[in-house]
C-alpha cells in the first residue's frame, strides 16, 4: 500500500498509472471528492476543446436576446486601436 512521505508524495501504483494512462510528465488533477483525495490525468488538447465547445453551445442556448454593440464602442475595435497604436501604426489606416 503505498504510503504519503513527509514532503506529500505518494508513488501511484504501476498498474493504476498504466490503466489511466499515467506517465512521467503527465500532468494530473488532484481533488478532493466525498471525503477522498482523487487523481485524474489532465485532459489532452482534444478533450479540453471538446468541453470548450460544450461550454459555449450551453451559454449560447442560455443567453437571452442581446443587442449588438455599435460599431464605435465595439471593444473588439477599442481592442485593434489600441495594438495598433502599440505598433506604432495608425488607427485610420
Amino acid at each position: 500500500m503505498p504510503k504519503v512521505d513527509s514532503k506529500g508524495r505518494i508513488v501511484l501504483p504501476q498498474e493504476v498509472r498504466e490503466r489511466l494512462g499515467i506517465t512521467p510528465g503527465t500532468e494530473v488533477d488532484v481533488h478532493e471528492e466525498d471525503g477522498k483525495a482523487v487523481v485524474e490525468p489532465e485532459n489532452g488538447p482534444d478533450e479540453v476543446l471538446d468541453k470548450m465547445d460544450q461550454l459555449v453551445s450551453e451559454a449560447s442556448s442560455n443567453r437571452g436576446e442581446t443587442t449588438p454593440l455599435s460599431d464605435e464602442a465595439s471593444p473588439a475595435k477599442r481592442h485593434r486601436e489600441v495594438v495598433e497604436r502599440g505598433a506604432g501604426k495608425d488607427s485610420d489606416e
